[in-house]
Order: structure tokens, then C-alpha cells, then sequence
């Protein structure tokens, strides 16, 4: 159940940027509506005006996650499962869009699979959690590409050449280069859209994905690490970072052939990205668009643009 702060702060800010304050509390299921409303905005116009100065909603940024942990959740539920995300999970605002390859991954190491398991329940669980906290404002999935978008990324880092496919559920080994574009990617979204949050309670919840998806990202290089693949990871990291176009920030599992499994600053703190960079890499492009690469129709919601070169503000 929202807690009285919650239901005020996101009431304010607007659940999303279409949605308005009654239709948040029918969405949300509260009981009350008309002196609910009157009684939680009385004495809270400073925060309104706060929030009508703000760029985005709270929410607006969550449903940009939202997108990302979709992606995230076909992945691993493909490669562990055969099967991503059930109907029930996947509605919303938006086009619905359906999913481009994926299978069960041919796994010969358990543990890894295990591995695996967890992450994909995590990032189911995320979708879960994400969908709940929108309630009637959240997105629903779009168009995710399993496919093609791995060969045009394999081929962006120099792992195969032109005519070649990469296939993440191929083998073992493939599904962890997979993983790898994904879990730096979200450790870095997440702590990029972290200033844009003012609800302390949207913020709590997406520092605490942002850990888990930290807990992934190292398993990920560390799994690359102990398999001897190291250089094709590397290769990967370089191409991440020409496409986001914001110079080289983001190492692989080594750097200089020395073991470098957290990518942090001079201060120890990690990376982060703003939204329109971390959809130049979704997108599979160095420049402003709408969609392609892993979203071929691309992202639902407000904030849908990748940047463009040498835009500070993206």
C-alpha cells in the first residue's frame, strides 16, 4: 500500500506527465478520491510549483527504467526460461510491442545457469516492482529486438565481421557477452536519472535496483573474466562508449591487461550516464533518434531521444 508521503509527493509531481492528480488516485486504487485529494494538497502549493518547474515527472524517469528492465528481463528469461515475460506483465501506455528472438541458452556449466536464474528472477521482480509503484501510469513494453540488434553491436565492437551473426543464446560464453552490454548499461542509467528524482520514496527504490543491477554487472565480469573473455568484453566497452559519444569513461574487465573489474572514477564512485546517452547505446547510435538497435520501434514514454554529437545536454 502507498504510504501517505507517497501518495502527496507523487500526487504533486503528477504520476506521469498526461496523467492528472484524480486520475493518479483511481490508478493507484485509493479509496476516498475527492477528500483525499483535498485533504494530502492542502498547504503543498510551494510543492506544486516545484514540481511544474520540474522537466520531467519522478514517474516520467521511472518509466524510462521501465523500458530498460523490460529489455533486461526478455534477455534473461529467454536465456534461462526459453519464454520471457507473460501478457499479464507487459501492458500499458504506449504500443505494446513483441519480442525478436531469444531461446533457452544450451548452458554446460550449473553454476553459471545459476547464476543466470537469479539475475533473470531479479529482473523480473524489477518489472513487478516498477509496473506496481506506476500503477495506471506505466508504459508497456515495447518492440525488443534479440536479434539482429546483437549482430549490429557484435560488429560495432570488432567481434565479428560483416556477413557474420552473433547469437547470445548460442552458447554459454555468447550469453555473458550478451549480458555484458546490458548490466554496465543499467548501473549507469540508474545512477544518471538518480538526480533527476525528488521523491525520496522513487528514490530509495531505484538506489536499491541500482545496487542489484551493480551485483549483476560484477558477477557478469567476473563470470567474462574466469572464461578467458576478457578482450572481446573490452572491445565491447569501447564501443559502448563511442556510441554515448561522451569520450572513454567505462572500461571492460581489464584495463591494460590488468585486472579492472570496477569501472570508477578517480573518487571510486561509478559512472553515470543521462537517459539520451544511455539511448544511443539502446539504439545502437552515435546520433540523435527516435528509436532502433534493441528498440526498433523504440522506448514508450516522455523521454524516448538518444543525443546527438557533441550536445553537452544530452
Amino acid at each position: 500500500m502507498f504510504d501517505k508521503r507517497f501518495i502527496t509527493n507523487a500526487i504533486n509531481r503528477s504520476a506521469e506527465t498526461s496523467l492528472d492528480r484524480r486520475k493518479f488516485f483511481a490508478a493507484a486504487g485509493v479509496a476516498g478520491v475527492g477528500a483525499g485529494v483535498t485533504a494530502l494538497a492542502s498547504g503543498t502549493a510551494a510543492s506544486a510549483a516545484t514540481a511544474a518547474a520540474s522537466p520531467v515527472s519522478d514517474a516520467t524517469v521511472l518509466n524510462f527504467a521501465l523500458n530498460l528492465e523490460y529489455l533486461e528481463a526478455e534477455f534473461y528469461l529467454h536465456a534461462v526460461y526459453g519464454t520471457g515475460l507473460p501478457s499479464s506483465q507487459t501492458d500499458g501506455s504506449g504500443t505494446l510491442g513483441g519480442v525478436t528472438g531469444g531461446r533457452a541458452v544450451p548452458w554446460k556449466d550449473a553454476n553459471l545457469k545459476s547464476i543466470a536464474t537469479e539475475i533473470a528472477n531479479d529482473e523480473r521482480a524489477h518489472v513487478n516492482f516498477l509496473r506496481t509503484a506506476l500503477a495506471g501510469s506505466k508504459v508497456s513494453r515495447p518492440a525488443i529486438d534479440l536479434k539482429s540488434s546483437f549482430t549490429a553491436a557484435a560488429m560495432a565492437a570488432g567481434l565479428i565481421k560483416a556477413g557474420q551473426t552473433f547469437d547470445p543464446f548460442a552458447s554459454q560464453e555468447n550469453f555473458l557477452l550478451g549480458a555484458f552490454i546490458f548490466e554496465d548499461v543499467g548501473v549507469t542509467a540508474y545512477k544518471g536519472a538518480a538526480p533527476l528524482i525528488t521523491n525520496s520514496t522513487y528514490l530509495s527504490a531505484a538506489a536499491g535496483i541500482l545496487s542489484v543491477e551493480a551485483y549483476h554487472a560484477g558477477i557478469i565480469r567476473t563470470s567474462l573474466l574466469n572464461l578467458g573473455l576478457a578482450v572481446p568484453a573490452d572491445k565491447i566497452a569501447v564501443a559502448r562508449d563511442r556510441l554515448d559519444g561522451t569520450g572513454r569513461f567505462e572500461y571492460g574487465p581489464t584495463t591494460n591487461h590488468v585486472i579492472d573489474l570496477v569501472p570508477t572514477d578517480s573518487n571510486g564512485i561509478v559512472f553515470g550516464r543521462t537517459p539520451a546517452r544511455v539511448l544511443n547505446i539502446a539504439y545502437l547510435t552515435p546520433n540523435a533518434a527516435t528509436k532502433g538497435g534493441f528498440f526498433p520501434a523504440g522506448v514508450n514514454g516522455d523521454i524516448n531521444a538518444s543525443g546527438a554529437p557533441g550536445d553537452p545536454t544530452a
